[in-house]
């Protein structure tokens, strides 16, 4: 009889630290920012294509991330049309998260909208920094 109580309060704990472990998952998904509906521009002021070795095609050039970051920082210094970018898939490669990251960490630094191209889909890519 004790051991089927005690076989009880452990998996009845076991099920409690699972939720909690999937609740801290979950947390912050489900943001109003997150939740709202994508606005698409008509036009896009620059359009990447996702190439091999995390690289990204900018004007038929094959960029790493560094160079890429560099090229977007000059357009928006020579003040030309720098608001919203668009990653498509390339010839041979697809757009992986590496690439997705990367253009998230450079939109937030650079202060742009980017978003991402997949099976005729268009997706707002949505960063938030993270509080130390």
């Amino acid at each position: 009889m004790w051991l089927v109580a005690k076989n009880r309060l452990v998996r009845t704990l076991a099920l409690a630290v699972f939720a909690l472990l999937i609740g801290a998952c979950a947390r912050g998904t489900k943001t109003d920012a997150n939740l709202a509906p994508v606005n698409l521009p008509p036009s896009f002021d620059v359009t990447l294509t996702a190439a091999k070795e995390f690289q990204f095609d900018y004007q038929e050039v094959p960029l790493t991330p560094e160079s890429l970051r560099a090229a977007l920082n000059y357009r928006k210094d020579q003040s030309l049309p720098m608001n919203t970018v668009l990653l498509k898939r390339g010839e041979k490669q697809k757009v992986t998260d590496s690439h997705i990251t990367t253009l998230a960490q450079i939109a937030v630094a650079l202060g742009f909208t980017a978003f991402v191209q997949e099976d005729d889909q268009i997706n707002e890519i949505r960063a938030t920094i993270k509080d130390n």
